[in-house]
Formats: structure tokens, sequence, C-alpha cells
């Protein structure tokens, strides 16, 4: 009896040999399809460095399967008969090959799974969408956590993956005999100029070609590529997986939320681009620091830190992106409606610590988590910018920014404009939490310690007068009692000196001025 012919799929984002899509796959009649498409690279501007990397990394896999043994199918972007979409190249390939079935493993934004139900209809033969084991949460298992619950606190979600996956656990007992030191992790970082320097890898071949075509097809987006040094195949990404665990991870804990003009990445593991890309396996990644815990070479805050971001934090955004999609993305608790400044595409703004974090976006494709949140995304919310803006920005310029995994960060955590769905709290602060985390107010042409008027910190304004227009929304929470409180003792002058220092300062982004 003749085996069935299967035609496996394999999108840019899946990079993994044990997909669940090659699971039972026969190298000697199976055909892997994998294709570069440009509605993929262009459905929003995508930085160019993020468009080479998942490019090379795509063909770089390609390769490897090929090196397995495998039949592969690659369409390249410059192909002459590359039909330009996932269901057009689906579709050329089932004309052409005639598999029994197709079999993929489910994508990981809403739009392209929304799209894959109509693909059996459109090809005439079998789908089989099979779930994505890569991940440690299932989306039934996210819904069964999530019922009932008024609130969907990350915390209680990151107990419950604690003692599901066993790390940092002793018994039903977590290690040092707390969840969470995140209060030990929220130090300000001074100049090492001992701090290794970062291992990046010269491009090869494939990677060179890449590039090539990269600059050639998408120069007009935002970035260049003279700064590509990214792993592109798995034994590159386990690499710098081990450099991060011996040289960053025993001082990432502490340092974790500072902010260094000259230092973009300090002690941060810079492992999102693999995992999410599906070159490490995330759960591997975590065992791997818990040894270094368990061997003495890393201090527990360390680890917790930097576990609870991948078992904690990214398994439970993705969780509430499929629990909440596809209206969560339209989401505008405050109504906000202002353009995206044009400074956010070149970084030239007279405020200093958005034009380093903007500048070092436009370099590296990358900025830590502080940075998006507490930088680009404080300045954002409060100064009223459309939150879908906001997202669409961060997907374009973060090289480890898919839709799932940014659109929840975005407009939960960040812009705060599910209402309090994700995060108890808006993520505001005004220039003294800048100063305290960073040094990048020492060189700028604002005072921070100035509240109002000419040359005021622009974020101390803005702070209040985000707090004051939107009181009704926002006066009730407990989170926020304080800084309402210290609005109210306010002389009527002061609060009026806020209101109009913010105005003058909106009113002069609106028109396009320099700010």
């Amino acid at each position: 009896m003749t085996s069935q012919r299967n035609l496996i799929f394999i999108l840019g984002d899946q990079l993994s040999p044990w997909l669940s899509s090659l699971e039972g796959a026969d190298p000697a009649r199976d055909v892997i399809l994998m294709c570069e498409v440009m509605s993929e690279a262009s459905y929003v501007r995508h930085h160019q460095l993020k468009i080479a990397f998942i490019f090379s990394a795509m063909r770089h896999f390609a390769e490897d399967l090929t090196e397995r043994g495998f039949t592969l199918r690659y369409t390249r972007l410059d192909d002459e008969k590359n039909a330009g979409s996932f269901r057009g190249e689906l579709k050329r390939a089932v004309e052409d090959l005639q598999p029994d079935a197709v079999i993929v493993t489910e994508p990981g934004e809403w739009r392209v799974r929304d799209d894959m139900k109509s693909w059996q209809q459109l090809i005439g033969c079998p789908v089989e969408i099979r779930a994505d084991s890569r991940f440690l949460c299932s989306h039934a298992q996210f819904r069964t956590w999530a019922e009932g619950r008024k609130e969907l606190t990350m915390e209680f979600f990151y107990r419950d993956m604690r003692r599901r996956t066993g790390l940092l656990m002793e018994g039903d007992t977590p290690c040092g005999g707390r969840w969470n030191y995140d209060t030990e992790n929220r130090k300000p970082a001074e100049p090492d100029l001992l701090r290794p320097r970062r291992r990046t890898f010269p491009p090869d071949a494939i990677t060179t070609d890449v590039l090539t075509l990269v600059a050639d097809r998408f120069a007009d987006h935002i970035g260049n590529l003279d700064r590509f040094g990214f792993a592109v195949t798995r034994a590159q990404a386990e690499e710098l997986q081990a450099v991060f665990m011996a040289d960053y991870l025993p001082q990432f804990g502490e340092t974790q939320d500072a902010m260094l003009s000259g230092d973009p990445f300090l002690n941060h593991a810079l492992l999102s681009f693999y995992i999410n890309i599906g070159l490490l396996d995330p759960l591997a990644v975590c065992r791997a620091a818990e040894r270094e815990y368990q061997e003495g070479r890393a201090p527990l805050n360390a680890v917790e830190g930097f576990i609870r971001q991948i078992i904690g934090w990214r398994e439970y955004v993705r969780g509430v992106y499929w629990l909440k999609m596809p209206d969560y993305g339209q989401s505008n608790f405050f109504g906000n409606s202002r353009a995206l400044p044009g400074f956010f595409w070149t970084g030239e703004t007279q405020m200093n610590c958005l034009s380093t974090v903007i500048g070092e976006t436009i370099d590296h494709a990358y900025a830590h988590h502080i940075q998006r949140l507490m930088v680009t995304g404080n300045f954002a919310m409060l100064a009223g910018i459309d939150p879908h803006a906001v997202h669409e920005w961060y997907l374009e310029v973060y090289a480890d920014a898919y839709e799932w995994v940014e659109l929840p960060n975005v407009i939960g955590m960040s812009q705060f404009a599910d209402g309090g769905m994700l995060g108890s709290k808006p993520y505001a602060a005004s220039g003294n939490y800048i100063s305290k985390m960073s040094d990048y107010c020492g060189s700028c042409r604002y005072d921070v310690k100035k509240k109002t008027g000419e040359g005021a910190c622009p974020f101390n304004a803005l702070y209040w007068d985000f707090l004051d227009r939107n009181g009704e929304k926002l006066s009730r929470n407990r989170r926020l009692a304080q800084p309402y409180a210290t609005w109210r003792r306010m002389s009527d002058a002061q609060r009026r000196d806020y209101r109009a220092t913010a105005h003058r300062f909106l009113s002069r982004l609106d028109a396009g001025e320099s700010v």
C-alpha cells in the first residue's frame, strides 16, 4: 500500500526541527514548501535588518532540511514565478506537485490563521493545521486558566507555569521561598568597560545574497544593513545562548531595567530574536538558565527574572492575543488619535532619551523592554498618540516583533488601550523615572528637574496632563490613588501651569516643529 504524500508548509518564523508539522514526516515522499513573499515582507514596512534576518534564517534552515534528506520547494522573493503571498505560493505548489494533503503548523498571527481557513477550498485537498507545540501553554489551557477571572493577572499565570514546568521549584515551593525577585532588579547601571563584546556573525554567502536583495527591494524601509550580525542558524543561536549564560546572565537581574548611553544591550540576553523565529527552544533556554543557578554560577534574582520573561510574560501575552483577537487590536480606551511624530522614524528630537532609544532602534532593530515601555511607549501614551499607529511602529522596527507577542505588549501594557485587562495600571511616568534609571537626562537640552515652562522636561507636564485629562477613567484606580491625591493638593495655578506647558508642547508636536 502506497503511503500518503504530504506537502509540509513551513512559515518564516517556524524554523525548528521539532516543529509539529514535521512530526512523522517522510523525507522519501513528502515535500517541504517554504517561500519568501512580498505580502509578508511589506504588510507593514518592516525594518531592513528584520527582513534580512528572517530571509537569511529561512534559507539556512532550508539548507539544513535538505541535508537531512528532505525535498525542498523554496521560493525566493525575486523568483519570477513568485505569486507574492502564502496562498498564492501554496496554490502554485499544489498544482505542480499534486500532494494528497497539506500539513502546516498554526501561524503566530491571527490574520494568517484566518486566511488558512480558506486554504482547503482554495487548493481542493485536505489542509491539516497542527497546534504549535513549541509553546508551553496551549490555547485551550490558557482559556481554561482565564475563564471566570475578573483580572488576567500575569503573576498568577506565571506561578502556574512554574508549577507546570518545575522550573526553579523545590517540590511545591519556589526556590528561595519567593516567586518573584523583581524588587531586586531595578538598579541603574554604570559604564563598564570590562563588559564583554557582543558576539556577531559576519555574513556568509547566503546572507550576503539576502542583504543584496533587501538593499534592492526595501531601501525605503527604516534602518540599514551595515550592522548585520545576527545568528542565522540554530548552531549560531545556541552559541549566543551559551555566551549569554556565561557572560551576561550573572549580572542580568539587577540592571535589567537600567538604560545607559552608548551601551544599548547592557546584560540583556538578545535571544528573543532566535526564540521567536524558532531557532531556540524556549523551555531548553530556561533549563539552561536554571542550571546556571543550580550550579552556583548565576544568582537567583537574575535567573528568576530571566525565566519569568519567557514562561511567564511571553506565554501570557500569546494567550491574551489568541483569547481576545481580532477585536483586541482595535482597542483604544483613552480614545487617543494623535499621529505618530515623524521623529519616530529618524530619531531627530531634542529629547535625548527618545533620540537615543530611537537611534539605537534604527541601528540595531532592537531596544530592551524598559526602553520600549518607559521611553517610547510612555511618551506615546502621555502624548495621546493613536495606539494602533504605535502598535504598527513596534511591529515594523523590532527584529523580534511578531504580532502575537508585540500587539498585546503595546496595546495592553505599553498604551493601556485595553483599559486594564492586561495591566493593572498605565505605565505612565514623568521624567524623574527616566532620570533615575538612565544617564540620558544629563546631556539633554531639557531640564528634568524643571517641571513647567520653557526648557522643562516634556515628560513632566505631559504626565500630569495625561492624568488630568483621563481623570474620569483612571482616578478610581487604586494604584493611582497617590498621584491623583498629589494632583488634587496642587494649587489651581500650578495645575494650570502643567496644563498650559503640556498644551504648548503638543501644539508644537502637531505642527511638526522640532521638539
